[in-house]
């Protein structure tokens, strides 16, 4: 049996499927962001205070464990760090690893070493987002456009998700 568009039936009723439980995952995953008792910001604070000095360069809320965790990625002497910190406690999970920058290809190498340079950090980036989009934090990192770094940060505003993308002051000059 052929659709008006000449696409196979089960085709079409499979694609819809998917994106019916791809939307179903989402709902989850957000509804378990909204229950979390643990902010993205205490969490970042949480793994940072793991490694004296550290600072996070990549933060995402992760339902998909038994229990929800943040998984925060710290940047602390030439290591990233990871670690997951459980939304509903606080305590880290699972123990960490850490990888050498080396590790790294260059263009995260030196988006990790621009991190080490700028005055105002992710956390600061996550304060001044949520202000402006009127919401929570589910996840933040950095990125680079066109040659210049940024954070982006992805904002629960109600029922939307709102991106964020902030130039940490002085970050033009190094590029």
């Amino acid at each position: 049996m052929a659709s008006s568009a000449d696409e196979p039936t089960s085709l079409r009723n499979e694609t819809d499927d998917s994106a019916a439980s791809d939307q179903r995952a989402i709902n989850r995953e957000l509804e378990l962001f909204r229950g979390s008792a643990v902010s993205l910001s205490q969490a970042m604070a949480i793994a940072e205070a793991l490694h004296a000095g550290a600072t996070t360069a990549d933060v995402s809320f992760d339902g998909a464990p038994e229990a929800p965790v943040y998984r925060v990625k710290t940047l602390h002497k030439d290591r990233i760090w990871h670690h997951a910190i459980d939304a509903a406690t606080g305590k880290p999970v699972g123990g960490e690893a850490a990888l050498p920058l080396k590790e790294f290809d260059a263009n995260d190498r030196s988006n990790l070493v621009a991190l080490k340079t700028v005055r105002h950090g992710l956390a600061d980036a996550v304060r001044v987002a949520e202000h402006a989009a009127a919401g929570k934090a589910i996840s933040g990192g950095l990125i680079r456009e066109r040659g210049r770094l940024n954070f982006a940060i992805v904002v629960m505003s109600g029922n939307d998700l709102k991106a964020v993308v902030l130039e940490p002051p002085g970050a033009a000059r190094r590029r």
